[in-house]
């Protein structure tokens, strides 16, 4: 891998692991018009480890508290309202982890390599966001804490069943194109919940799918006797992927606080109707 090679596929990790908008639709224009090799595992590990880092930093005072209050819930048999965002991030992510083990090689060998189904999928789930978006926008927020003096991003109203139901969407991300970030992301909005808020959750999501993810990569690696790992583009890999994301979260919480997902929706349509143009 050249430093233009390992540039460019962290800076797309970087962009797109947190947008609503699919990694995978963005990293065939390398491959297929750079005429770019695989990157290999290895660096695929590289990159996630670096934006799991970054949401790990962004959010690591709530990550303490929920820990610390999740963990207190078990020993003591009591359940706080924080607790519970903690077994609400772990309910929901079972249905991924379930769905991952037992589908994984039949995504990975043969729709990962369908063009026509990334680019229906970017446009689908791009479409269904838009309405997700419509929807929340007639409701009255009440299945999260709405209270006078609330965080809009407030998680303390999340029921168990809400926390499903995004579990399961998430799984559906499986689907090369759907965006795991974005499919969450609607799910949340279809269920009621502001916008800070939904994202804040695919956020906290995140962790735990991308842990699972590296370490089912690294064990692979592990057994791999013949692979050379190069450091450098690993480290570096990592590090752009890292400072990359933890911008985009920022800068995405920000703008969801005044704007809609319009400029999301546009954007995934036109994605995928690129894909389906060029290839």
């Amino acid at each position: 891998m050249t430093l233009l090679h390992v540039f460019v596929l962290a800076l797309i990790q970087g962009l797109t692991e947190f947008l609503p908008v699919s990694s995978s639709a963005h990293l065939i224009f390398p491959s297929q018009l750079l005429g770019w090799e695989d990157q290999g595992l290895a660096f695929d590990v590289a990159v996630h480890v670096g934006t799991l880092l970054a949401v790990v930093l962004y959010y690591l005072a709530d990550l303490v508290k929920i820990g610390t209050y999740t963990i207190e819930a078990c020993v003591k048999f009591k359940q706080t309202p924080i607790a519970r965002i903690g077994f609400c991030v772990i309910v929901a992510t079972i249905p991924a982890c379930v769905f991952g083990i037992f589908i994984e090689k039949f995504v990975s060998s043969t729709v990962r390599e369908s063009v026509e189904i990334i680019a229906y999928s970017t446009i689908f789930f791009g479409l269904l966001l838009g309405l997700a978006s419509y929807v929340n926008k007639k409701m009255i927020w009440k299945n999260i804490d709405a209270t006078k003096g609330a965080r809009q991003d407030s998680l303390r109203g999340l029921t168990y069943v809400q926390a499903l139901i995004i579990g399961f969407a998430q799984a559906i991300a499986l689907i090369p194109g759907t965006s795991r970030s974005g499919i969450t992301l609607t799910a949340g909005l279809f269920l009621g919940m502001k916008p800070q808020a939904a994202a804040r959750f695919s956020f906290l999501l995140s962790i735990p799918i991308i842990c699972a993810s590296a370490l089912f990569e690294i064990i692979k690696i592990y057994k791999d006797d013949t692979l050379q790992l190069q450091w450098i583009n690993l480290v570096l890999g990592g590090a752009i992927s890292f400072f990359i994301a933890i911008a985009v979260i920022h800068l995405f919480l920000k703008y969801i606080a005044n704007s809609g997902m319009a400029v999301f929706v546009i954007y995934r349509v036109a994605l995928g109707a690129l894909l389906l143009w060029m290839f």
